[in-house]
């Protein structure tokens, strides 16, 4: 930490009124860390104006981020972190968190909360919980549509928990465990800066794993960002040492690997290789439509119309999504649709093809795609 804390207090902050019925003697705080999100600042505090009081620790922004929030009735203090990494970062601010809370709730600036969160936040904790679950969209697709969702918790008790890890920071217990109840009804949005750059988590990512080798979830997201940055050979090395850890158990997460192992090896132009890892990965986790779309697109791609017929029929078989990260939008959206169609109109399966081209056109009513292609098979058929 660079210099002294500067520590501003706003005027005394009130959240929204309680609906009739809800008795309140529950404290509930929101905490973040922040950074140059200014345009973000209005509609958080809207949202997170449930809360008893906010408190956002501002690592170093240029622009007018503190002053927005202390004009809205944030308590903001500000620390620069040299190295700068989240977990520290975050500790710090929950630190300033007031010690009665009975609920600390950890968001970012570009998220926001469907309203009356808090009346759902409250029923958890009631039940004896220490911690809350609830439901995140991380992304929207460009039709408005969600992308990735999946359940998280960053709601917790004001003691007995710490944020740890450089990056993909994760707040976990550090006595007595977590008692965790779900807070059905609750949505966190996520509506990032499309432009902001992920340049930073590369190197927060090797640190993380050198600080800690043996975590699974780290080792797995350092292969996954070799990927996303073109290093695939690096990516293949971390990937396949993430199988290896005793750690590495959850099996979602290690058919996530063997897909991404698979998809570096593609873009190598190893392909054989790449479908032996398709084929393990959907051994691993066969409950998952990933890695059957991943397979069926392989075969898509190398003309094999039976096995992308096949493997895209095992995706759709699978009718319960999951609740972790590791579920994808593309595997629950048109896609494993129009992969069958195409495979089906290949094998001559004129009506099996139109029929799954009317389905992938429920999930995709504007793709003109497959608007043309569903014409072209209805005036063709036989």
């Amino acid at each position: 930490m660079n210099g002294a804390a500067e520590r501003v207090f706003a005027a005394p902050f009130s959240h929204a009124k309680p609906r009739a019925g809800i008795v309140c003697n529950m404290k509930i705080y929101v905490y973040a860390i922040a950074r140059d999100e200014e345009k973000f600042a209005e509609r958080w505090m809207t949202s997170m104006s449930e809360a008893d009081g906010i408190y956002v620790l501002d690592t170093g922004s240029k622009d007018g981020t503190a002053d927005k929030l202390r004009s809205l009735g944030a308590v903001v203090v500000r620390e620069e972190f040299e190295p700068f990494r989240f977990d520290k970062a975050r500790n710090r601010s929950l630190e300033f968190v007031p010690e009665n809370a009975d609920l600390c709730v950890c968001t970012d600036l570009d998220e926001e909360f469907t309203p009356g969160w808090r009346d759902a936040f409250e029923r958890a904790v009631s039940s004896g919980a220490n911690a809350v679950k609830y439901r995140y969209v991380w992304n929207y697709l460009p039709d408005g549509k969600e992308g990735y969702v999946f359940w998280i918790s960053k709601a917790h008790a004001r003691r007995g928990f710490e944020w740890r890890h450089p990056v993909h920071e994760v707040v976990v217990p550090v006595s007595g465990g977590a008692k965790y109840a779900m807070a059905d009804g609750v949505t966190l949005m996520h509506r990032p800066d499309p432009h902001k750059s992920r340049a930073g988590y590369l190197p927060l990512l090797e640190l993380s794993v050198r600080e800690d080798p043996t975590d699974d979830r780290n080792a797995h997201y350092l292969g996954r960002e070799y990927m996303f940055h073109g290093r695939y050979e690096d990516a293949i090395a971390a990937l396949k040492r993430h199988l290896e850890l005793p750690t590495a158990v959850w099996r979602d997460e290690r058919a996530a690997s063997m897909r991404y192992i698979a998809s570096c090896l593609s873009a190598l132009g190893r392909r054989a290789e790449a479908e032996e890892w398709l084929i393990r990965a959907c051994a691993e986790a066969p409950w998952l439509r990933e890695p059957w779309l991943d397979a069926a697109r392989q075969c898509l791609d190398g003309g094999m119309w039976h096995g992308a017929a096949y493997f895209a029929g095992r995706a759709l078989a699978i009718e319960r999504r999951s609740l972790s990260y590791i579920n994808t939008p593309e595997a629950w959206g048109a896609l494993p649709y129009d992969i069958l169609s195409v495979a089906l109109w290949n094998l001559g399966d004129g009506e099996g093809a139109e029929e799954a081209l009317k389905t992938a056109l429920e999930h995709s009513p504007d793709d003109e795609r497959l608007k043309q292609n569903l014409q072209y098979v209805s005036q063709n058929s036989a």
